[in-house]
């Protein structure tokens, strides 16, 4: 998808449409107040005051710096949809939804990419302790059951909600080509299925 992914040295638009929608998700949960029990998993994503830094902002800053492919970003929204399917009770908010985004990817990463940072140099990205990245990341993974395996068509059917969600943003022209840079090609679906189990697709409203 031409849309999602411009120039190298831009932000891709994968990255904008994901933090609009979450930046959106926050907000409106912002205003319901839904508090997180301190026994829950979730408690450990939630800081002590809204970051100064907004959604959109921290989630270039991970681009500009983590150097993970931009499939990772799909994927990342996968995983924090699994994590909202298994547990409604939790909300993200601007208390909580940075440091999900800096897990979720770094999860995204290690699955997807080949050679990616290691916890230390994502926990300086994101501006957090190399102790509460690994925690995090611990507890995002069993939020999520370990269920890390994405589908061909699970990932296709992601890129297409968010390609649709950045027609609404801002309705471009017809474009040159349908060929969808964030996509899976034909030999990265054919080397990564032998990895991949069939998983049901989720979706959690935006």
């Amino acid at each position: 998808m031409a849309e999602l992914v411009e120039e190298a040295h831009a932000v891709p638009g994968v990255v904008s449409v994901l933090s609009a929608i979450l930046a959106r998700v926050a907000e409106s949960n912002d205003a319901a107040g839904r508090p997180v029990s301190p026994r829950h998993l979730a408690s450990a994503f939630r800081g002590l005051a809204r970051p100064a830094i907004s959604v959109r902002g921290y989630l270039e800053r991970i681009f500009r710096y983590a150097g993970c492919s931009p499939a990772c970003y799909v994927v990342a929204y996968i995983y924090l949809d699994r994590f909202a399917r298994r547990h409604s009770a939790v909300s993200f908010d601007s208390l909580n939804v940075h440091r999900f985004l800096i897990t979720s990817v770094l999860t995204a990463v290690k699955f997807m990419d080949d050679i990616c940072y290691n916890n230390a140099y994502f926990a300086k990205v994101g501006g957090i302790s190399l102790m509460e990245m690994n925690h995090l990341e611990i507890d995002f993974l069993f939020s999520i059951g370990f269920e890390l395996n994405v589908t061909p068509a699970t990932f296709s059917s992601y890129c297409s909600i968010l390609r649709r969600e950045l027609y609404l943003q801002s309705p471009p022209p017809p474009p040159p080509s349908t060929n969808l840079h964030c996509c899976l090609t034909e030999d990265e679906s054919s080397s990564r299925q032998q990895k991949q189990g069939t998983v049901q697709l989720i979706f959690f409203g935006t």
